[in-house]
């Protein structure tokens, strides 16, 4: 087993066109260290609907530069072999950004290199940008693919590879399956024509377009003048951002000064996503200095957007749920129109809503490649604070379109002498209280996820919050509505849950909602005391018959 273990670790050595992965497999042969070369040959990172995701390093279990050569390379043999189903032209354009992390730059490159040696053409964006600019730019140029090397919101040490197909959406099944496939035929990196040259470097005209997009998310003469504090959370939103609000004509974003500027080290958080604890203190300590209508922050790839209010004293951060509930409010109110769609982990509010306004409404698996892709798409959100305000734009969610929505309801409100919380609680009575937690369990042993998975599913629950469970679902099966997957969903009386694994982090994700009438503003404060003891009642119980 060690002699077979460090065979396959030389034969990928002997491929390996980075030399900083050489230097470090090198270093770990050398030193007969059997289980670091254990987790890294294990097996293979998995291409799927999130397409590729880890931690970088030497080896085929990690994110590195012949792993993404063999990504590229299928991609551009399904391409190839799919002809343009997906939309864009014959030609077979594919377009190419990147973040500011470790090695995007690389891997950006690299794809280039596969698919102009593939005999597609290849375009870059021209510096690190928000994941939305590449997302609008596969439509705007009519391309048949777009690849975002991006790890988003996860730990410095990771990075990812997210496909596109040309109809702008992030890819399904079985196109996954279909693209994996053609990874796994790939012998040899030898193999895989790459070129020095023959790719285009876009200019700034696409983010000029992606710009001048924006213009459609605001009502126009809609009052501009709710003063924010922006954290980039050390990600590449900052100078799309400031040059959006600048061309809406908002007030300046203040801006946090410690976490404006890309750093793929990401210094000031443990995680760079602003729902993790920690992540949004330098903003908090800005909004007290400087007394902004609200807070603002992106994750580092900007596709998320985070709004923080005050809120008595001091500042909180909304759920994502609440924004995504507000910024339906606002569209509504505007006259908006078509299908209002979420995931099925998001709050059961928007159905509420979208029912008042007798507008279409759907429910999709988790995950912008489903929301997307809803029939006649108006809006979309997750409560992972992803929300699509444009999907005439970009296909996808868009942290920084969604900050120019949240931004103009913010100044439609100050004008009123109201706030965001005020409008919150118009649709607590109008609706009832719907209130949001979630239980998140990390873990290093991934067995922990499937052994819960397989404990509720054996001796599944009667009841959870002395509130009985009055239809239990498995998700692998699919319902009438949605495909199969790994989940499951509890509706209780007056509550949901459902339970699922990551699909992007090693995590076990219990998303749960409560809902409490409230007859008029008098009710809120005992609503918010009753849903605040259902939702811990509900994590307890689900804890223990979960086994965690």
């Amino acid at each position: 087993m060690h002699d077979e273990l460090i065979a396959k670790a030389k034969a990928w050595l002997a491929e390996d066109p980075d030399p900083q992965t050489r230097e470090e497999l090198a270093g770990l042969i050398d030193a007969g260290d059997v289980p670091a070369l254990t987790d890294r040959f294990s097996g293979t990172l998995q291409f799927g609907t999130a397409g590729l995701r880890g931690e970088l390093g030497a080896g085929p279990m990690r994110m590195n530069r012949a792993v993404v050569i063999r990504a590229a390379a299928g991609l551009a043999a399904y391409l190839k072999k799919s002809g343009t189903p997906h939309g864009g032209d014959a030609a077979g354009l594919v377009v190419i950004g990147y973040d500011a992390r470790h090695k995007s730059a690389d891997f950006a490159r690299d794809t280039a290199a596969v698919m102009t040696g593939a005999g597609l053409r290849a375009a870059v964006l021209p510096r690190p940008l928000p994941t939305p600019v590449l997302a609008f730019a596969i439509r705007h140029l009519g391309a048949v693919a777009g690849v975002e090397v991006t790890a988003s919101h996860n730990p410095p040490r990771d990075n990812g590879y997210k496909v596109y197909l040309g109809d702008g959406s992030q890819i399904v099944p079985p196109a996954d399956a279909e693209i994996a496939a053609e990874i796994d035929a790939i012998a040899a990196l030898h193999d895989v024509p790459r070129p020095e040259s023959g790719w285009q470097t876009l200019d700034d005209a696409v983010l000029d377009a992606y710009l001048a997009r924006t213009d459609a998310v605001l009502a126009a003469g809609s009052p501009r003048t709710a003063r924010t504090v922006y954290t980039a959370m050390h990600g590449v939103g900052r100078d799309v951002l400031l040059a959006a609000f600048a061309r809406a004509g908002f007030p300046e974003p203040v801006l946090v000064a410690e976490q404006a500027d890309p750093d793929p080290d990401f210094p000031t958080v443990a995680f760079p996503n602003p729902e993790e604890p920690g992540a949004m203190d330098l903003a908090f300590a800005r909004a007290r200095a400087t007394d902004p209508d609200l807070v603002i922050a992106n994750d580092p790839d900007a596709d998320r957007c985070a709004v923080a209010v005050r809120d008595g004293a001091d500042w909180r951060m909304l759920r994502g749920d609440e924004v995504g509930s507000l910024l339906a409010a606002h569209l509504v109110a505007r006259g908006a129109a078509g299908t209002f769609a979420e995931s099925i982990v998001s709050s059961s509010l928007l159905g509420r809503i979208a029912e008042s306004a007798k507008l279409p409404y759907e429910e999709t698996l988790t995950g912008f490649k489903w929301i997307a892709r809803v029939d006649g798409l108006r809006y979309g959100y997750e409560e992972a604070l992803g929300y699509c305000v444009d999907p005439e734009g970009v296909r996808d969610k868009d942290g920084i379109t969604a900050a120019l929505l949240i931004t103009e309801l913010a100044s439609v409100l100050k004008e009123q002498g109201r706030t965001l919380l005020d409008l919150l609680d118009d649709l607590a009575v109008e609706h009832g209280l719907h209130a949001t937690d979630q239980l998140s369990v990390r873990v290093e042993d991934l067995s922990v996820i499937s052994d819960a998975m397989r404990r509720l599913r054996e001796r599944p629950p009667t009841e959870l919050a002395g509130l009985a469970i009055t239809r239990a679902e498995d998700l692998t099966l699919g319902t009438d509505r949605l495909p199969p997957t790994d989940g499951l969903r509890y509706t209780l009386d007056g509550a949901r849950v459902i339970v699922r694994p990551s699909g992007t982090e090693p995590k076990l994700k219990c998303y749960l909602e409560v809902v409490v009438p409230a007859p008029d503003h008098t009710a809120l404060p005992a609503a918010r005391t009753r849903a605040g003891e259902l939702l811990a009642a509900l994590k307890r119980d689900l804890s223990a018959a979960a086994g965690l």
